[in-house]
């Protein structure tokens, strides 16, 4: 696959700092899901995940450490190189999942073998709820079908954004107006 070469503006919404890719990047994108990437923002080399918009393109959130090395903040427009990445890196567990699947052996034994891809899924469909009873169910649920085998989550759209905080609904939320 190409390089993907385009302009993106960075935006708040809350608390984060994103950059949304324009839909002519995401169209470039190998999957309209969760795409890991890696390249630079304004020289300054990135790997990270790409999640879904659910409109069709994608972002990711851009941490202080990025943007102090980018030299930009919410408001700039930044040049953005990146490729899909071939490696994917271990999500990080939280910890709710993890003491849920130690308490279930044969669970975490099947998750140890499954790809880390597979585990990012996991996590966003176990992510994509606002209800603490529904993380629970989602959790207890992960981890009867990873003990009955099942590999990957099933009935979960990988094309909509799980992130609650930043979106609704599975669409990524409008940038937060600034204050006068």
């Amino acid at each position: 696959m190409s390089t993907i070469r385009c302009d993106a503006t960075l935006f708040t919404i809350g608390s984060w700092t994103l950059l949304r890719l324009p839909k002519s990047a995401g169209a470039q994108l190998p999957s309209r899901g969760m795409t890991m990437v890696e390249g630079t923002i304004n020289n300054a080399r990135f790997h990270a995940p790409l999640e879904p918009d659910g409109k069709g393109s994608h972002w990711f959130r851009v941490d202080d450490t990025l943007r102090a090395a980018a030299g930009a903040d919410a408001g700039d427009t930044v040049t953005l190189v990146m490729e899909p990445a071939t490696e994917w890196p271990e999500p990080a567990v939280p910890a709710d999942v993890k003491n849920a699947l130690v308490a279930v052996p044969h669970a975490y034994a099947l998750w140890m073998t499954i790809t880390p891809k597979a585990r990012w899924d996991w996590i966003r469909w176990i992510r994509a709820t606002n209800q603490p009873d529904t993380r629970r169910r989602r959790i207890e649920v992960a981890c009867s079908k990873l003990q009955a085998g099942a590999r990957r989550p099933c009935c979960f759209n990988r094309n909509l954004c799980t992130e609650p905080y930043v979106s609704h609904n599975g669409v990524l939320r409008e940038p937060t107006q600034p204050t006068i």
